[in-house]
């Protein structure tokens, strides 16, 4: 386990302004040798978080998967699980998610009950997530899985009110998700209303293929900016989008 709980690092960049890039790898889709390559770019560029996970699980080596990083880095690996299997001790937290965002009981708290003895067995820092989809345009994995419509994008008010409901449930962040390969990340309006309005950590994601959009991301008042897609096809990518996040940090507009 790292020195300070996830959690706690995540609250304190609500607290002081700060803000973090996190890279998603899909087990899916990625080799140990390919995690090793990606370690050393994370490193270069000061990446805060490696999340891990994917919708679908494929393949079985997720074990692999971040063993193979952590030998290399020293960076957080957070699971970012699609189902009850993707569950991994290896790992240094794991996001509890719950689809605040659709009406399917089973990712409400189902998959929850049949996961709890596995997820409490693993001795893995347990991060309650208020997890909302939010429409990119595009069809996503996990709206099709979850049997749940989105959140339509230009509809503000649904999301802060999702969001206000899930911090007063007791979730301890918020996480909204276009989805991997959206056309359009989650806008800036919607970004603003939920963080101006909501005091736990939010997490932005999905169709941010550029260090531009994550640095509007993040000056909207993201505090984890999530990346993967783009990275996949182009690693490259991690230093100058890391660079924008770290940039965004200060007033939000």
């Amino acid at each position: 386990m790292t020195a300070r709980p996830i959690h706690t690092r995540l609250q304190e960049l609500r607290r002081t302004g700060r803000k973090a890039f996190a890279v998603l790898v899909d087990p899916d889709k990625v080799g140990s040798g390919q995690l090793e390559s990606m370690a050393a770019l994370c490193n270069n560029a000061g990446v805060d978080f490696l999340f891990m996970g994917g919708s679908l699980m494929v393949s079985n080596h997720i074990d692999e998967c971040i063993t193979a990083f952590k030998a290399n880095s020293e960076i957080p690996v957070i699971l970012f699980p699609g189902s009850p299997s993707q569950v991994s001790r290896y790992a240094d937290a794991l996001f509890y998610l719950s689809l605040i965002s659709g009406r399917n009981p089973e990712l409400l708290i189902g998959a929850h009950v049949v996961s709890a003895p596995l997820v409490k067995a693993s001795g893995l820092e347990v991060i309650s997530t208020g997890y909302m989809v939010v429409d990119g345009g595009a069809p996503t994995t996990v709206s099709y899985m979850s049997h749940s419509a989105p959140i339509p994008h230009d509809k503000d008010d649904i999301a802060l009110c999702t969001a206000m409901a899930g911090e007063m449930q007791g979730k301890h962040v918020l996480y909204m998700d276009a989805g991997s390969g959206a056309r359009n990340p989650v806008s800036e309006s919607m970004i603003r209303r939920v963080s101006s309005q909501t005091d736990i950590p939010l997490i932005v994601g999905g169709g941010i293929t550029e260090p531009e959009k994550a640095y509007r991301n993040g000056r909207a008042g993201a505090d984890v900016v999530v990346v993967g897609n783009a990275i996949e096809k182009d690693p490259a990518l991690i230093a100058e989008i890391a660079a924008a996040v770290k940039e965004s940090a200060g007033v939000k507009v």
